[in-house]
């Protein structure tokens, strides 16, 4: 992973993006969202197709065949995003309520959010198995007093790869744990002024085995190239909408 360019991408991008034209800028941006909350779900299961997505995000139609909690999945993860989005906007450092609040955000209408499970879980076909519940209460105190201690040690990209593979290697939540965790590895990297990245559904065996890898091994390196692969793609990919005129 080459930080030092890709640093060196996002600062370009911040000095030019007032040079690109709005309504380029805010399509580009719509269709993240789409995409984004597509791939996310989609990962877990979801059976919605990217245009059924955007039928439903951004036309407002109804969908026929498909469960009313898929529905609410998308629509969900939509309004959880725009919530980090928000945050991110008021410089609100990543803390155990808005984990909580992004949680919540995501099972509206689907099960009661925010609150951490009192049962054991199993990750299927995974070979790392979530703490029990006395465990993990203690894991997840631990990691968000940590955050700011591990943000001095790492990189940017690193540190957003952290908080996704530790916060889902401890399960804190029955349900909805990679939702959360793609949503707080985004919330941390547009803390640090680079671009959210979706990683695509296609990609999910080779996103588990990253994760794996980490859980099992403490192994963060797989992980943390994957993210800064989609970064760079996706900083040159807005770069290409700066106007010639502005190079």
């Amino acid at each position: 992973m080459d930080y030092t360019l890709l640093c060196r991408l996002r600062d370009e991008f911040l000095r030019k993006k007032a040079h690109i034209p709005q309504t380029a800028f805010e399509s580009f941006e719509k269709s993240f969202d789409i995409e984004y909350t597509h791939n996310s779900t989609a990962i877990e299961g979801n059976t919605l197709t990217l245009v059924e997505t955007k039928a439903i995000l951004e036309d407002a139609l109804s969908v026929g065949g498909k469960s009313l909690r898929e529905i609410y999945e998308v629509v969900n993860h939509n309004k959880a995003f725009s919530y980090v989005k928000d945050c991110i906007a008021e410089n609100k450092p990543l803390d155990e309520q808005i984990v909580k609040d992004i949680h919540a955000i995501l099972t509206e209408n689907i099960m009661t959010g925010g609150i951490y499970r009192n049962v054991a879980v199993r990750i299927t076909g995974a070979a790392h198995k979530p703490p029990l519940p006395s465990e993990m209460y203690l894991q997840i105190k631990d990691f968000f007093a940590g955050l700011s201690t591990n943000f001095t040690k790492m990189d940017a990209i690193q540190f957003a790869a952290y908080t996704h593979a530790e916060f889902v290697k401890i399960h804190p939540f029955e349900d909805g744990n990679g939702r959360t965790s793609r949503l707080i590895m985004n919330y941390q990297l547009m803390a640090n002024g680079f671009l959210p990245i979706s990683i695509a559904k296609e990609r999910r065996i080779e996103y588990f085995n990253a994760l794996e890898a980490y859980a099992v091994d403490g192994d963060l390196q797989l992980f943390a190239e994957m993210i800064a692969t989609l970064e760079e793609d996706k900083l040159r990919e807005y770069l290409t909408l700066v106007p010639p005129a502005e190079w």
